[in-house]
C-alpha cells in the first residue's frame, strides 16, 4: 500500500517514445522529482512525495527504460537531449510553467542543461549525489551515470569476482557482459554500494526489486548513450541564473564528494554534506532532505501574513500529545485508562490525540479531543489489512513495507511540533516518532515517553537464513539508537512485568532481550483498557488476591444484568480486534456455531466484527448474533462465560485479567502473537491456544464446549497498571 496516490496521471510521448508521469497535490510552486538511472523508477521518491506533496505541488515520472513508460532499444533515447525534452515535455503536458527541479545522480546532468538552456521553466534546482563529470579524469573509480571513465571492459561470468573480496574489484561488475548475464546479481550489488550506511536492508532490497523490473539489456542500450562532458556541464554552471542546493553523503561509495562540491562552487550553491551519508540519501536519511527540499521550495511561494500567539509562563496550560497505535483497538483501551489517571494527577493537564481510524472513533465516543492534524495520518490499519491473508499476517515485514507510510506520518507529527507547543509526547508504539526522532534527535522538542508491550522482532522459521539476519538488523539498529542517545526517550515504559519479557536474544552476538529491557525500561505492569467502574476494572480487582470468589461472582452478576445478559445464557463473544484481519476467523467461529449451540445447552454466541469489518461479510447460521463496533468491548469480555479471540495482547490480558476462560487463534507469521503474546499466556496460565491451520469448525466446537465450564486459576493480574504508568508519565511535566 502506498502512503498516497496519484491525484492525476499520464503518458508524455517524445520520439515515440511514452513517458508515464504522475501528478500529486496543489498549490505553489510545483516540484518536478526527475528520473535518474534507468535502474530504477519513479518510486525511488517514495519517501518524497507524501511530504511534499501536502505543501506543493508535485509531478514525476518514469524514465524511458523503467517503470511505466517505454523501454526503447535505441541509445538516443536515453541521451541527454532526450532527457532534457522528456522534462520539458512533462512539464507541458502537467500544465507546469515554472518548477522547483529536484535531481538525484545522474539527473543532475538534465538538471543543469534545463535550468541554463530553459531558465524560464525553473525555479531552482536541488542536486543531490551529483553524478557529473566535474572530477578530474582518473580522480574517481567507474560507477554509474556521465562517469569520466568508461566501464570496466567486458568480461567472462567466471572473472568477475563475487562480493566479499576487494572492494576495488566489485567494480569489474559493472560492465555489458554482467548486466547481460547477471543482471539479478548486478542489482544486489549496486545497491549495496549505494547504500553504504548500516541498517539499509529495506533500501537495498527496494532497489533491487525496481532494478529487476528493466533488464540487462536496456541498461546495455542505455549506456551507449551520449553524456555531457565537462565543457558542457562547465558551461551551464556559468550560465546558470536561478539558485542551487547541493546535497552529498561524505560515505557515498558510487560518487566521490569532490563532484558536488565542484558544482557548488561552480554555481556559487550552497552545499549540504551529509556526514555519515551514502549515495541515497532521499531514501536513508528522508526527514533531513524532505525538510531542506521544503525549505529551498519556500523561497518561491508568495509571502503572505501570518498571525503568532506567543504565550507567557503563566499562561501555558500543560499539554500532553498522545499518539496511540491504531493496529487495533487494544492500545486505545489502555491509553485512555492512562489518561484518565493522568488527569487525576495532574488536574488540568489537556491531551490531544494524534492517531488514526478506528481509534479516532473510539476516543471520540469517549469525548476526547482528536487533533485536527490526524486526518493528514496515513491509515497504517488498510495497510496491515493490504499485507494480510487467509488468517495470516507477516507483520514484521508489513512494519517493513510500511516505511514510506511511517515517514509520512512522522512528517506530519514534525509539522505539528514545529507549530505547536507541548509538554510531554507519548508514543504507544509510535513506531514513526520513535525511530525519526533517534535518526534526527535535533528536531526532539518536548518531553518524550514510549510505551510498548513487547521488545525485539523475532524471525518466523519459515523465513529462513534471510528473515533472521534482518530481524536481527532492525534489532541492532534499534539498540544502537538507545546507546547513542539514551536520553532521547525520557522515559521507557514496559506494559507488564519483567517476567513477561520473552527470554530470547535479540540476535545472534546481541543481548537477550529480557536482560537489556530491564537495564533500559521502567515496569508498569499490565495496563487494563477499563475506563469505567463496571467495566473490566471492577471485575479485575474483583479477581485480585484480596478479593473473594462471593464479590467476583457479585461483581459480574451486576455487570451481566447492565449489558441485558440473562442468567440462564451461555454467552460466548467472539472478537478479532479493531483492524479487518480477523474475518477469516469470524467465519470459522460462525460455522462452528451450530454444532457448538448443540453441545452447550443455552449457548449465545455474539460475534463482534469490529469498525473495519462489514458484518454483512459474516454469514450467520439462525441464533447467531453479528454486530459492528461495540464501544464497550472491555464490559462484554468481562461479562461473559467464555470469548474466542485472535490473540491480540490487550484482548487476552483483559480476559485474563477479568478470569474469564478464553480460546485463542494466533494469527500466522505473526511473531507478536505467535511468541510475546503466547509467551505472557503461559506465565499466566490463561488461554486454551489452537493454531488455525489444524482448525476445523467441529473442533472448535468441541473446544468451546470444553472450556466454557472449565474453571479458570490464572496468574493473578494487578489492576494498578494505568496508575503506575500514570505516575511515571506524571514525573516528566
Amino acid at each position: 500500500m502506498r502512503a498516497r496516490q496519484a491525484d492525476t496521471e499520464g503518458f508524455i510521448e517524445h520520439d515515440g517514445v511514452k513517458i508515464h508521469f504522475e501528478v500529486y497535490g496543489e498549490g505553489g510552486p510545483t516540484i518536478l522529482l526527475l528520473p535518474t538511472w534507468t535502474l530504477v523508477h519513479k518510486r525511488i521518491w517514495k519517501m518524497q512525495l507524501p511530504y511534499l506533496a501536502r505543501h506543493f505541488r508535485v509531478v514525476t515520472y518514469d524514465g524511458p527504460g523503467n517503470g511505466r513508460s517505454d523501454r526503447p532499444a535505441t541509445p538516443p533515447a536515453y541521451g541527454q537531449a532526450a532527457q532534457v525534452a522528456y522534462a520539458l515535455a512533462v512539464l507541458d503536458a502537467t500544465g507546469t510553467d515554472k518548477a522547483v527541479v529536484v535531481a538525484l545522480s545522474r539527473a543532475v546532468n538534465w538538471a543543469l542543461e534545463l535550468a541554463a538552456e530553459h531558465p524560464a521553466r525553473v525555479h531552482g534546482t536541488v542536486a543531490i549525489g551529483a553524478s557529473i563529470a566535474l572530477t578530474p579524469p582518473g580522480q574517481a573509480r567507474a560507477a554509474s551515470g556521465g562517469l569520466d571513465d568508461p566501464p570496466a571492459p567486458d568480461l567472462p561470468p567466471s572473472a568477475v569476482p563475487r562480493l566479499g573480496t576487494d572492494p576495488a574489484s566489485h567494480w569489474r561488475k559493472y560492465n555489458r557482459r554482467y548486466w547481460h548475464t547477471r543482471h539479478d546479481d548486478f542489482a544486489w550489488f549496486f545497491m549495496g554500494q549505494c547504500f553504504s550506511e548500516p541498517h539499509s536492508t529495506k533500501a537495498v532490497e527496494d532497489g533491487v526489486g525496481w532494478a529487476l523490473e528493466t533488464t540487462g539489456a536496456v541498461l546495455d542500450v542505455e549506456s551507449q548513450a551520449d553524456r555531457p562532458d565537462r565543457d558542457a556541464l562547465e558551461s551551464w554552471c556559468a550560465r546558470l541564473t536561478s539558485p542551487m542546493l547541493v546535497l552529498h553523503g561524505s560515505a557515498d561509495q558510487v560518487v566521490p564528494l569532490a563532484r558536488s562540491e565542484a558544482l557548488a562552487e561552480l554555481t556559487g550553491g550552497d552545499l549540504v554534506v551529509i556526514d555519515g551519508g551514502g549515495h541515497i540519501p532521499i531514501a536513508r536519511d528522508p526527514v533531513r532532505v524532505n525538510l531542506l527540499v521544503r525549505g529551498f521550495a519556500d523561497r518561491f511561494r508568495p509571502a503572505a501574513p501570518t498571525r503568532q500567539v506567543w504565550s507567557r509562563w503563566q499562561s501555558r496550560p500543560q499539554r500532553v500529545l498522545y499518539l496511540s497505535s491504531p493496529i487495533g483497538l487494544g492500545h486505545a483501551r489502555r491509553d485512555l485508562a492512562i489518561a484518565t489517571q493522568l488527569r487525576e494527577l495532574r488536574p488540568g493537564v489537556q491531551i490531544d490525540w494524534l492517531t488514526q481510524h478506528p481509534v479516532t472513533q473510539m476516543l471520540a465516543d469517549a469525548g476526547e479531543r482528536v487533533h485536527p492534524a490526524s486526518r493528514f495520518l496515513v491509515n497504517e490499519s488498510a495497510h496491515v489489512e493490504s499485507e494480510s491473508g487467509e488468517h495470516d499476517l507477516h507483520c514484521f515485514e508489513a512494519l517493513r513495507r510500511m516505511d514510506e507510510i511511517l515517514l509520512a506520518n512522522f512528517m506530519v507529527f514534525h509539522d505539528l511540533l514545529a507549530q505547536e507547543r507541548y509538554d510531554l509526547v507519548v508514543g504507544d508504539e509510535a513506531w514513526d516518532v520513535d525511530h525519526f526522532l533517534h535518526e534526527n534527535p535535533e528536531l526532539k522538542r518536548s518531553a518524550y515517553a514510549w510505551l510498548t508491550d513487547f521488545v525485539g522482532f523475532l524471525p518466523m522459521p519459515a523465513g529462513g537464513e534471510r528473515e533472521a539476519l534482518v530481524a536481527a538488523d532492525y534489532n541492532a539498529e534499534m539498540i544502537g539508537h538507545i546507546a547513542r542517545y539514551p536520553r532521547l526517550r525520557d522515559r521507557s515504559i514496559f506494559v507488564g512485568d519483567p517476567d513477561d519479557v520473552v527470554d530470547e536474544r535479540f540476535g545472534p552476538d546481541l543481548p537477550r532481550i529480557r536482560d537489556w529491557t530491564s537495564e533500559h525500561y521502567d515496569f508498569a505492569g499490565y495496563v487494563t483498557g477499563a475506563v469505567t467502574g463496571t467495566g473490566t476494572g471492577a471485575v479485575t480487582g474483583a479477581g485480585s488476591a484480596a478479593s473473594d470468589a462471593d464479590s467476583r461472582a457479585a461483581a459480574r452478576a451486576v455487570l451481566r444484568a447492565s449489558l441485558g445478559y440473562r442468567d440462564d445464557e451461555r454467552v460466548c463473544v467472539v472478537t478479532v480486534g479493531g483492524s479487518g484481519v480477523g474475518g477469516h476467523l469470524l467465519r470459522l467461529v460462525a460455522a462452528a456455531f451450530p454444532e457448538a449451540a448443540r453441545k452447550v445447552p443455552g449457548l449465545r454466541m455474539i460475534l463482534v466484527a469490529g469498525p473495519r469489518i462489514d458484518p454483512a461479510s459474516v454469514p450467520a447460521p439462525a441464533g447467531l448474533e453479528v454486530r459492528p463496533y461495540v464501544p464497550s468491548l472491555d464490559q462484554h469480555l468481562a461479562a461473559c462465560d467464555l470469548a474466542v479471540v485472535q490473540g491480540g495482547l490487550t484482548t487476552c490480558m483483559e480476559l485474563t485479567a477479568a478470569g474469564r476462560p478464553f480460546i485463542y487463534v494466533p494469527l500466522r507469521n505473526h511473531f507478536e502473537q505467535q511468541f510475546h503474546v503466547t509467551h505472557r499466556l503461559r506465565r499466566h496460565g490463561a488461554g486454551r491456544r489452537m493454531d488455525y491451520d489444524t482448525l476445523t469448525p467441529d473442533m472448535l466446537a468441541a473446544a468451546i464446549a470444553e472450556e466454557i465450564d472449565r474453571p479458570v486459576t490464572y496468574r493473578p493480574v494487578s489492576g494498578d497498571g494505568a496508575a503506575r504508568a500514570a505516575a511515571l508519565l506524571a514525573e516528566l511535566f
